[in-house]
């Protein structure tokens, strides 16, 4: 088992999401520790990829401006491997499966063991098919992560039961982005998987205020946010650090809130 359990451990968790290298690895670094400082209990960190499928505009544009930027997956390992000096909370990577694919499976894997990475989310990895990445995770102790999407439906007791880490509810159809209201009905879903599991739960996709937040924590076990801290990094670029603190700070804050519900 990895830490990933440690991020649930002090109640609702917080879980930034942040893109490697956009706009610079030095930028990553000191958003990643303003993070840390400012209350995140686990961060979720992007490796670029060309073709991000579950990505919406905001997260495409990190993408492609870490790439142009000269990113690359062992850089992305380097990256890692700075923050680790210091950083001691659990750290997931978001990608793709062609980048695993193309760096080498194991090789990818056992990197990720090296480095202090606790667990893989891979959106365009159909459950299914798990089996391609699952043997060399277990091998090398990186929790493969599953997600359970509003369209999940009758799987999500199987995805559920088998589920590592912790499990990545998708709020909303479509691909990821702030959303000023998010409708699905998750308490049912997020009674299915307490069912079926005692893995914790958190929340992604659409959530960009202090009130989504609490009110996704209130209902699962923590919040996830990507797209509202790109757009810091993207208006402030190189100085984005100290905002971003200051909105995990506050969002930190209101998953705490979600406590006294």
């Amino acid at each position: 088992m990895s830490n990933i359990h440690k991020a649930f451990e002090n109640g609702k968790a917080f879980i930034p999401f942040i893109t490697c290298g956009d706009p610079d690895t030095e930028t990553t670094l000191k958003s990643v520790r303003a993070a840390v400082e400012n209350g995140a209990d686990l961060i979720e960190l992007g490796i670029p990829f060309s073709d991000p499928t579950a990505e919406g505009p905001v997260i495409q544009g990190a993408n492609l401006r870490a790439l142009k930027g000269g990113i690359t997956t062992d850089k992305v390992f380097s990256l890692v491997e700075d923050l680790r000096r210091d950083v001691k909370i659990p750290m997931v990577f978001m990608t793709y499966a062609n980048v695993v694919f193309s760096y080498g499976a194991e090789k990818f894997i056992s990197r990720c063991k090296e480095t202090g990475i606790d667990g893989l989310i891979i959106p365009d990895l159909p459950f299914e098919e798990k089996e391609e990445f699952l043997p060399f995770c277990h091998q090398y102790g990186v929790d493969l992560i599953s997600m359970i999407a509003p369209t999940s439906e009758n799987r999500i007791a199987m995805i559920a039961r088998e589920a590592e880490g912790f499990l990545y509810i998708v709020s909303s159809l479509g691909v990821t982005g702030t959303r000023s209201e998010i409708k699905t009905d998750l308490t049912k879903i997020i009674e299915s998987v307490r069912k079926n599991s005692k893995i914790p739960c958190a929340v992604g996709f659409g959530i960009s205020t202090p009130e989504q937040a609490k009110k996704m924590a209130s209902i699962s076990d923590g919040a996830i946010v990507g797209s509202a801290i790109i757009k810091i990094l993207e208006k402030y670029g190189s100085d984005a650090s100290a905002y971003i603190g200051e909105y995990v700070k506050t969002m930190k804050d209101a998953v705490r809130e979600s406590l006294g519900k």
